[in-house]
């Protein structure tokens, strides 16, 4: 049998949280994958380093004040890009198999569909790409047969469990999102009322994973959910009706698929990206790896319980979003980014973070663009909506 070839990966978004993790996975199954280019934001000697220790040729910056730190830092033999052309840069490189894109909002867009353009498979992390623009991304995909590979737990997951499973849409009856609830998913300590008195480190709480900060408060109002709810609509072509959430509070299973025989397949590991981020990579391989099994002798229990739709009623949002279609998604998704900015900034309460979102879809005119800039055209008016103060629950 010939051996696989090693995968040679660009990571957009190398010094985040799921960046940081591929490159944990690089190191640790080296024959599979090599990282040929690296993509930051701002932090800079983080990103000089990481290209020395994988003797990158190509890496960008999100900021140009800083591409000459990095270019003295790297060397005249490594090509420093920037901003958001250094993205379609780095995504179009010819040297590179796959394009990891782990960008945080709605920046991943265009360098995702710059890669499916020049035929690379994606890992896709940066849920907004889909919530944003699901339909064309993945018609995108499927004309230039592009792999659209999801590195969210979620999403591989469910990947995973629907291997092999010709059926479509006609064997499933629900994709179940397991989700952790957020540091509020107790309604006795955080009853509805004591939302309002949320701070900031309070939502930065959350209970099993070390993340970004915006996708973690993102997790504190189940918005986190709400996007992977549309982002799964897309990806597995189903209706939303058909997507479904649990709280999860071991973080243990990752997500279900319930068929139409009344089983159910669920993937289970413990909760590291790693694991994720290694199958989109190797797939449709499985790959010997330093990952910690699951020992079943030591999970004492594994729980469930109903998320709080009526208290955070982000869920709700997404299947009115994703069912309307159009550029509803798209609008939530930017809404949701300027609301939670205008948390971490003092300018809101916890809860103005969903009314907020709900105020901008509601005004909101929804259109069917056919080209991509219809949709960028309706996230750039969704930005403009003034907040409102002070509104109550």
């Amino acid at each position: 049998m010939a051996e696989t070839p090693q995968k040679k990966v660009i990571i957009l978004g190398s010094t985040g949280s799921i960046g940081t993790s591929a490159l944990k996975v690089a190191r640790d199954v080296p024959k599979r994958m090599k990282v040929v280019g690296l993509a930051a934001g701002e932090n800079v000697q983080a990103l000089i380093s990481q290209a020395k220790e994988f003797s990158v040729k190509t890496v960008s910056i999100a900021n140009p004040e800083k591409v000459k730190e990095v270019q003295e830092a790297l060397g005249s033999s490594v090509t420093v890009h920037y901003g958001a052309e250094g993205l379609i840069a780095l995504a179009e490189n010819e040297e590179a198999d796959m394009v990891l894109v782990s960008i945080v909002g709605t920046a991943g867009l265009h360098p995702t569909l710059a890669a499916i353009d020049k035929g690379k498979d994606i890992a896709l992390a940066s849920k907004e790409v889909l919530v944003m623009a699901g339909e064309i991304v993945m018609a995108r995909a499927r004309e230039k047969g592009v792999n659209i590979l999801p590195v969210d737990s979620e999403h591989n997951a469910l990947f995973q469990c629907l291997k092999g499973h010709d059926g479509g849409d006609k064997e499933i009856r629900r994709l179940i999102l397991t989700a952790s609830g957020g540091p509020f998913r107790d309604p006795e300590k955080w009853p509805l009322k004591k939302l309002w008195d949320v701070q900031l480190s309070d939502a930065l709480k959350h209970p099993t994973w070390t993340m970004g900060r915006k996708i973690t408060l993102d997790s504190a109002t189940l918005f986190n959910k709400a996007l992977e709810m549309i982002e799964a609509r897309w990806l597995f072509n189903v209706e939303m009706e058909k997507v479904d959430v649990i709280v999860h509070h071991q973080s243990i299973i990752h997500s279900m698929v319930e068929f139409t025989d009344n089983s159910t397949l669920a993937q289970l590991s413990q909760p590291d990206m790693c694991f994720p981020i290694q199958y989109a990579i190797t797939y449709p391989d499985r790959v010997s790896n330093a990952l910690k099994p699951l020992n079943f002798a030591e999970l004492s229990e594994l729980t469930f319980s109903a998320p709080r739709r009526e208290d955070f009623p982000a869920i709700n949002l997404a299947i009115r979003a994703g069912t309307v279609g159009g550029t509803l998604p798209a609008v939530l998704n930017a809404a949701n980014e300027v609301a939670v900015q205008a948390f971490i900034d003092g300018e809101i309460k916890f809860p103005e973070i969903w009314q907020h979102v709900e105020k901008v879809m509601d005004a909101h005119d929804v259109s069917h663009p056919t080209d991509l800039e219809g949709y960028i055209q309706a996230d750039l008016e969704a930005r403009k909506v003034p907040l409102s103060k002070n509104r109550t629950v």
